[in-house]
């Protein structure tokens, strides 16, 4: 391999193989400054122009683009963690982070733990900007649902995680139902609600078909749920989840617990005037279409307290008793002094 010949330190003029000159353009001993020269060449010439790829950096590759998250919508409700208890009487236990609050129905706290800290007040809290007649027209509109004019707010106060829980009025299941997975809003009936986290807005929807008001079984007046955090609802005897595809969903009357607002809510015939009068099924019958979650109960409580005062002993207008026929109420008459 022919040698080069090239300026060393002090112009000191030193000898190195090709291969050994690349080497000392890469530990920089050689710049392309240096002079090199070698048998055949007119003249001494900077390395720079002998070797120029040595020495060329050429345009350095883009970096990477930078994966950025998307950023996190702000969310309006606060986030709780919950357990359910139970099997047909249910409760929910609410955890509550330091600062937390969640909001529920007069009446329905069952146990808090210490730090806990509640408070009535005529709202759910969901605006807290809002004035004075918009808070007089909220309540206005809880009187129409017939349920307390007042809420009770629940805040973790402590410095630790604190529980607090609700309990259901009747015999059935507690529902829970994260709205950041749904469309934000649902539709209940009017005594389903129980507890939310603080931020989800309660307030009230009006049915405006004539026939679904006064048949439907739910009335004119509904519940309506709205906000991105877990809310809970509580329904009579096993709640089924459905999932509604374009189709038509069948209902008797009285036994829906809620529907997404993209479902539409309407009432029809129970069949021919035999199966209207004969059936058992009732006159009419709810009908859910469209694409949304439905819940339904199986038992609504207006049907329990029906077959209880049903089953419940009979009195006369004098206070009597009145026997359902049975020797033994008679007996258990005469033992009870009857």
């Amino acid at each position: 391999m022919q040698e080069w010949h090239y300026t060393g330190l002090g112009g000191k003029a030193e000898t190195a193989s090709e291969e050994a000159l690349h080497d000392l353009v890469r530990a920089g001993s050689v710049s392309p400054q240096t002079l090199l020269w070698r048998p055949g060449m007119a003249g001494w010439a900077p390395a720079g122009e002998v070797f120029p790829q040595l020495f060329s950096t050429g345009t350095p590759p883009p970096l990477p683009p930078m994966h950025v998250a998307p950023p996190h919508p702000q969310r309006r409700c606060h986030e709780v963690d919950y357990e359910i208890f139970g099997d047909d009487l249910q409760l929910v236990e609410v955890e509550l982070d330091p600062g937390e609050t969640v909001v529920a129905e007069a009446g329905a706290m069952n146990y808090m733990e210490d730090g806990i800290v509640f408070e009535t007040k005529m709202g759910d809290g969901s605006s807290p900007n809002e004035g004075i007649m918009g808070k007089l027209l909220n309540v206005g509109k809880r009187m129409l649902t017939g349920e307390s004019i007042f809420m009770t707010h629940f805040t973790n106060t402590g410095a630790r995680k604190r529980r607090v829980a609700f309990a259901a009025p009747y015999p059935g299941k507690i529902v829970p139902v994260d709205m950041s997975q749904l469309t934000g809003e649902i539709l209940c009936q009017k005594d389903s609600f129980l507890c939310a986290a603080k931020g989800t807005q309660i307030s009230i929807a009006f049915q405006r078909r004539l026939g679904a008001g006064l048949f439907g079984g739910e009335g004119f007046i509904l519940q309506r749920l709205s906000g991105d955090g877990l809310a809970f609802l509580h329904a009579g005897g096993t709640v089924i989840r459905r999932e509604l595809r374009g189709e038509v969903l069948r209902v008797d009357t009285g036994c829906i617990v809620a529907f997404e607002a993209g479902v539409q809510y309407d009432i029809e015939r129970a069949g021919n005037l035999k199966s209207m009068i004969f059936g058992g099924e009732g006159l009419f019958l709810a009908t859910l279409r469209g694409h949304g979650t439905v819940w339904l109960q199986s038992l609504p409580f207006s049907r329990l307290a029906d077959r209880i005062f049903r089953a419940a002993p009979q009195t006369n207008v004098g206070g009597a008793s009145v026997d359902e026929g049975s020797i033994l109420g008679g007996l258990g008459n005469l033992f009870d002094g009857n």
